[in-house]
């Protein structure tokens, strides 16, 4: 609050009235008169100011450091004006939030030596009435006469303090404070106080918008550069800091100024950097840096930025991301990551609890794995599990089915392939880097891909199918196989050399006829995450009908069982499941028309493993009818 000039006299008598006599006189400013009785109550001595409460030096020192950017900010703006402050004899103050004084920049406040005020507690508890506690209690600026003052050794000259308020909270005291009765410029004061105090505010308000802007720019997958003519970093993001040093560039302490991108860039005139001076902008390309000590691949964006009256780029912002990443970021993106755990396969006889315990061994080592077991044990879930329990748990988990497409597609899937000049995408080799590739169907990778793929694992590099650039690869393979793929290496239906990269680590997965004693908590746990998934009241599968499944052979393992369950699961209106509602064959009858539709006999075919003597008695019928019909549709018997 700025007041206009009132009497010293008249002003000394209503603060006399109160001190002896505790009598307000209705002239007294309400908010001084509320500071009195304040200071009344609190028992400040009238004569002298007592600094009782000051920080210890390293306390104090500590607190400087913290609010180290108003300090220098505020020491520069007063830089200019010490003149100004002698001529007048005033002491210039920076107070905190807690009304402890952070910097003294003028004269000595309260005539006392350099400093001495520094670290003190000024609050109206410890030093009574002053423009530093009415400003703090009302967050307004406030003009006080030196009589309104409750310390008369304080009473010689005028103050003034207004709030530095950031975010909407006060944050400090600015306070100008005349040490003795001068004629003295009120308006040029306050006008130099209100400009301090706005410049100040202004200042810390964007260095809170920079610091968020940093906090962001750090917290994103992309390296952020802002370039200069000549290839200098004025600007570079934690990660963009991160790959520079990476490729030697030397960061200049305290600042975000780096190497020049000339001094450690090979090929730095043939990237699209220097070509944005030139104001050509790029998008999403991907670029090639050559270092002395690696070649590195981004995808990267560059964007020209203002230009000067010559039109000339003055500077250029850069964005870009390591191909490696961005792979891993897609992977992620689009959920290729473990869905299941080793924890998640149940199972607690010998047999498979044997064969999970050396999956978590497996896990932690650094080789390749194979996984062997007939169709549908689990051996996908099983690669899952050792994925997540791996140190590649947050790297990508790839998946590629080796017998679903022709020899020409699978070696691009796996490598990737270059379509022309501008087109190249990467294979699965890449797109695992960091992380796993779950090669499922392992045996029915032809003989030429599998030679490519096991020179790429031991030198660590591959190159896409039509380009010579090799890349460097960092990925596991984890290999699955329906049969002995040591008897088909041995046979020369396989490669040897991908055998042997493949075989350090062999897991085998029992059929589940060889662990008859998991099959009642198997089918518990599929009954209930079939009640889970589709939000449906869980099912108990009762003793006789766990003797059904313990007894049958399962030929389609787990994944039989799981068709059979779900089967009887949704076509059950009970909360139990009786041995009645197990159907082997599951949507497959007797009585369904096999005989006239392939695609029926194929299911019963399917669901009796290819056994003709389980199928003829699941469909009641004989051994030679079947071997007619086996004949019709062209299927092998066993």
């Amino acid at each position: 609050m700025i007041r206009e000039h009132r009497s010293r006299t008249k002003l000394e008598a209503y603060y006399e009235k109160f001190a002896q006599e505790g009598v307000l006189d209705p002239n007294v400013h309400p908010w001084v008169a509320d500071s009195w009785q304040q200071s009344k109550r609190y028992g400040v001595g009238l004569e002298k100011m007592k600094i009782a409460h000051l920080l210890s030096r390293e306390e104090f020192h500590e607190l400087q450091a913290k609010h180290e950017d108003a300090i220098s900010y505020l020491a520069h703006l007063s830089d200019g004006i010490k003149e100004f402050f002698q001529e007048y004899n005033l002491s210039l103050l920076l107070i905190d939030a807690d009304s402890t004084v952070l910097k003294s920049y003028s004269l000595p406040f309260y005539q006392m030596t350099p400093g001495e005020i520094e670290g003190a507690n000024v609050g109206i508890e410890h030093v009574g009435t002053s423009s530093i506690s009415v400003a703090m209690e009302h967050k307004a600026p406030f003009w006080m006469f030196g009589p309104e003052m409750w310390v008369k050794e304080c009473q010689l000259g005028d103050a003034c303090s207004a709030p530095v308020m950031v975010g909407g909270e006060l944050h400090y005291i600015i306070t100008l404070v005349s040490m003795e009765q001068v004629a003295m410029p009120q308006d040029a004061v306050i006008s130099l106080l209100f400009t301090m105090r706005t410049a100040l505010e202004s200042h810390l308000n964007d260095a809170i918008r920079i610091k968020a802007d940093e906090a962001i720019l750090d917290s994103t997958p992309f390296a952020v550069y802002h370039v200069l003519p000549g290839g200098e970093v004025a600007y570079a993001n934690k990660l963009g800091h991160t790959r520079l040093e990476g490729i030697g560039a030397k960061r200049e302490p305290g600042t975000h100024r780096t190497s020049n991108l000339n001094d450690v860039i090979m090929n730095y005139q043939h990237t699209p950097i220097y070509k944005g001076f030139r104001g050509i902008p790029s998008f999403n390309k991907e670029v090639t840096w050559i270092t002395p000590a690696k070649t590195y691949e981004d995808i990267t964006t560059v964007v020209p930025l203002e230009r000067d009256e010559d039109q000339a780029v003055q500077s250029v912002v850069v964005v870009s991301m390591p191909i490696e990443d961005l792979r891993t970021l897609v992977a992620h993106a689009a959920g290729y990551t473990a869905k299941y755990s080793l924890g998640s396969m149940v199972g607690e006889g010998t047999t498979f609890a044997s064969v999970r315990g050396k999956a978590a061994r497996v896990a932690k080592n650094k080789h390749h794995v194979l996984i062997q077991g007939e169709a549908g044990t689990g051996k996908q879930r099983m690669a899952h599990g050792i994925h997540q329990a791996s140190n590649r748990a947050a790297g990508p988990l790839i998946t590629l089915r080796c017998g679903d497409t022709t020899q020409e597609l699978l070696e691009q899937e796996l490598f990737g392939v270059v379509l022309n000049a501008e087109v190249s995408h990467q294979g699965r080799l890449e797109l695992a880097s960091g992380g796993t590739l779950f090669l499922d169907e392992i045996e029915k990778m032809p003989k030429p891909i599998a030679k490519s793929l096991a020179k790429a694992l031991a030198t660590g590099k591959a190159c896409r199918v039509g380009e010579t650039v090799e890349r460097h690869i960092d990925v596991r393979i984890i290999a699955a196989c329906d049969s002995d793929l040591k008897r088909l290496t041995e046979r020369g239906l396989f490669d040897g050399e991908l055998y042997e990269a493949l075989s350090k680590s062999v897991i085998r997965v029992p059929a589940l006829r060889s662990r008859r004693e998991d099959i009642p908590k198997l089918a518990a746990h599929i009954v209930s995450e079939l009640a889970e998934q589709h939000q449906m009241a869980p099912k108990k599968i009762l003793p006789e009908t766990e003797k059904v499944l313990r007894e049958y052979d399962w030929p389609g393992n787990i994944k039989q069982l799981q068709s059979v369950l779900e089967y009887a699961f949704f076509n059950t209106n009970d909360d139990v499941i009786n041995p009645n509602d197990i159907s082997l064959m599951g949507d497959v009858k007797p009585d369904n028309k096999w005989k006239e539709d392939k695609d029926v006999f194929v299911k019963a075919w399917q669901a009796a493993g290819g056994n003709v003597s389980r199928l003829a008695n699941l469909l009641n019928v004989s051994r030679v009818t079947l071997y007619r019909y086996l004949k019709k549709y062209g299927l092998e018997k066993k």
